[in-house]
């Protein structure tokens, strides 16, 4: 229309008609177009005036990324003979720092002081943009505070730039002075740039933050916007908050309807807290409520499904999806194959992926990756082999993360030797190996203890020019730890730091237990404060190998200090920490204070184990308490824990000694009823024989393991026992 206009007699297009057209090409990324009619308006119009179409450019090749596109029409502008003014000069400032280019943003700032150009308050409010985005909001504020006696008054916009600089450097107290100084200077930003700052409280996780925020500008007249929900409810959901963002969507101001954004958002956040049941309701209500679900709000819901171990659940609504027009793409089918696999349905997942061919999708890397991932964890390495043989022959060419998933699986399954021949194959196609690849490596060689081997792959890293992390050097010092290698453990720990490689808290708990290993406790202990002073917040591990570790030492003392201390440090002792300790105390026969953090830990909410049970069972027999151990015996039994034979054994030979022989027969029943038996009983295949000779096959066993009881006396006993089960059955048989 706009060509066949020009054609027509007696018209001529004006600078209105050009410009409309090429700021309407330039928005929809029509470049070629939008240059063909930039240069036909410079043959047929003076081209001094047309500052306003290169402007519109500059800005269109901003919004689509092409800064080089912009930078060169600003260029241009001179050799046409049309001279920039302060607009031009802040369109491409503004390119340049919303891109991360702020030298050269500077430099055109220089440029334009040296034309004799005057800055205005938009060239002064980039400049503020351009020091918040390079971590320097206190600069933007002294900028802010010298506009006017340059000559310029500070806007809203400017405000909330620097407000909003503040807040993503936590600098809070700042942001919220300058905040409550704009408002009392009656400047009151407009809905567009509110939502810019609240977008950028809420990425920080400061929902509350922006929550005030509101509150004051609706004070002050604004109305919020769709946007402005959306921002609040994603905020929400990704602190977790996902009770406030129902209640916010279900508020919504009046007048304004919840979009298929709004209802992504949390359904995407309810999926990710696993509330997937409750996200496939609200895709029925914004179906019903006339807006219409998207593909990411399926594959959203279908990937929550399946992520829950609920396939069927996932296929379920896929066809009643399918039925309304939905057509599934590389991540439906992605979501479902990896769902399959970790259910273990390794023919449905092929299924899935041939019917994703046979709908004519043509798998890519993703779908490839996700097939080999599922069978690796099942252990088909071979097949994942020859789903990576069937890539190449379609035409899709393996990554290095293909290559990492088979090196991994094999590494878990202990073949770590086949997965560093997958590493040379992939070295030798052309693919180089990641950071990920030798750390999975190097953590299979270790777990197994061969030290030397994990090395040499170190040296390669360094040969691939890819420097070790501290995943790699925790997983060599475990290794280094477990083959009882301290010294070794502290040489590789000082070259990691030399090399500039930070430890983190596993490193830290790595050498906390090699030094408690070799009974360098006091050095542990040193150790455990220099993490603090480094910033290093200690976790339940370190203490627990620590207060372990002064157990082992025979300082009972320090291991007690110690773990009254973990309240000071606002931690709370876990069914580990306890267990120590009981077992410490136990040990040295100190049963009363080992009785005494048990209840201590029952107060505390933490619920024994069968370890604590077992070795308070033993302590107690220990200091023959016998009528406290056969107590804790039977609880531990009534809790629905199984004690082992040994602990069963213990508290037998304790009745025993003290002739309370039906007790013990008791617990010999309760052994048989709950199958701790030795295995030879288990071969018994007759019930009925299995049943008799139980019994006799269990007192044996417990003689033979030097349990403290009389031969003749237990012999009369299986004889009785063995009686009275003959004549249960034979009044069974008689009733029948």
């Amino acid at each position: 229309m706009f060509n066949s206009a020009a054609r027509d007699d007696g018209f001529k297009h004006t600078l209105f008609t050009y410009k409309c057209m090429a700021d309407k090409l330039g928005s929809h990324g029509q470049f070629k177009a939008m240059e063909d009619v930039i240069s036909e308006m410079r043959m047929n119009l003076d081209n001094s005036s047309l500052e306003g179409v290169y402007v519109g450019a500059m800005r269109s090749y901003g919004r689509r990324g092409k800064v080089q596109a912009a930078v060169d029409t600003f260029e241009r502008m001179d050799f046409y003979g049309c001279e920039p003014t302060v607009i031009s000069y802040n369109a491409i400032m503004n390119v340049l720092v919303d891109f991360g280019h702020y030298d050269q943003a500077h430099k055109v700032y220089l440029r334009m002081l040296d034309k004799g150009i005057v800055p205005d308050i938009y060239s002064f409010t980039i400049r503020i943009k351009s020091f918040c985005r390079t971590r320097r909001p206190h600069a933007a504020l002294r900028l802010l505070r010298n506009l006017p006696q340059r000559g310029c008054d500070a806007n809203a916009v400017s405000y909330c730039t620097i407000i909003r600089g503040f807040y993503e450097e936590d600098c809070r107290c700042e942001a919220c002075n300058l905040f409550e100084e704009m408002l009392s200077r009656k400047l009151c930003p407009d809905i567009v740039t509110f939502n810019k700052l609240i977008d950028a409280l809420c990425h920080k996780g400061n929902v509350l933050e922006s929550y005030k925020l509101v509150a004051k500008v609706m004070k002050r007249g604004i109305s919020l916007n769709l946007f402005t929900y959306n921002i609040l409810i994603q905020g929400l959901c990704k602190d977790s908050k996902l009770s406030e963002a129902v209640s916010l969507l279900e508020e919504m101001g009046e007048g304004l309807t919840p979009d298929v954004i709004t209802y992504n958002t949390l359904i995407s956040g309810l999926c990710k807290s696993s509330k997937v049941v409750e996200a496939e309701q609200y895709l029925h209500k914004m179906a019903n409520q006339g807006c219409l679900p998207d593909d990411f709000t399926y594959n959203t819901i279908i990937d929550g499904y399946c992520k829950m171990g609920q396939v069927q659940d996932a296929c379920k609504l896929l066809k009643d999806a399918l039925f309304k027009g939905f057509v599934p793409d590389r991540v439906t089918y992605c979501s479902l194959i990896n769902g399959l696999c970790e259910e273990g349905d390794i023919n449905r997942a092929l299924e899935v992926f041939d019917e994703a061919q046979g709908k004519g999708l043509k798998p890519d890397i993703i779908i490839y990756n996700s097939l080999i991932k599922g069978l690796s964890r099942q252990g088909l390495i071979l097949q994942s082999l020859e789903v990576m043989g069937e890539m190449l022959e379609n035409g899709c060419s393996p990554d290095i993360w293909t290559y990492n998933i088979i090196i991994n699986g094999l590494c878990k399954m202990g073949n770590v030797s086949d997965a560093t021949v997958v590493l040379n194959d992939a070295i030798a196609k052309g693919y180089l190996p990641d950071v990920f690849t030798f750390n999975t490596l190097i953590n299979g060689y270790c777990k197994r203890l061969k030290l030397h081997k994990a090395l040499e792959i170190v040296d390669r890293m360094w040969t691939h020019g890819i420097m070790p992390d501290a995943i790699t050097y925790n997983s060599i010092l475990n290794g280094l730890c477990k083959a009882g290698k301290t010294s070794d453990v502290i040489e590789t720990f000082t070259e990691m730091v030399k090399r500039g490689c930070h430890p983190n808290i596993i490193t830290y708990n790595i050498l906390i237990e090699n030094l408690c290993k070799a009974n360098r406790v006091k050095e542990a202990s040193d150790l455990l404060m220099k993490m603090t002073n480094e910033g290093l917040a200690p976790d339940t591990i370190s203490f627990n190998t620590l207060i372990h570790g002064f157990c082992r030492n025979g300082d009972l003392d320090g291991a007690y200090d110690l773990f009254r201390k973990l309240k000071q440090e606002k931690f709370f002792p876990t069914i580990d920490t306890y267990n120590i300790m009981i077992c410490a105390f136990s040990e040295k026969l100190n049963i009363h204070m080992a009785e005494q953090i048990y209840n201590e830990m029952i107060d505390k909410g933490c619920l024994p184990d069968t370890y604590t049970y077992s070795v308070l069972v033993d302590g107690f027999c220990r200091t023959g308490n016998t009528d406290r151990a056969y107590e804790f015996l039977i609880v531990m039994i009534n809790k629905g824990f199984i004690p082992t034979m040994g602990t069963f054994g213990r508290v037998i030979n304790c009745l025993s000694v003290t002739h309370r022989v039906h007790e013990a027969v008791g617990l010999i029943h309760i052994m048989v009823r709950s199958g701790v038996v030795p295995e030879v009983v288990h071969t018994i295949l007759s019930v009925d024989k299995r049943e008799i000779a139980a019994p006799k096959i269990l007192v044996e066993e417990l003689l033979k393991k030097g349990n403290k009881l009389s031969p003749s006396f237990w012999k009369k006993k299986m004889i009785f026992y063995v009686k009275r089960i003959i004549c249960n059955r034979y009044r069974k048989y008689r009733d029948c």
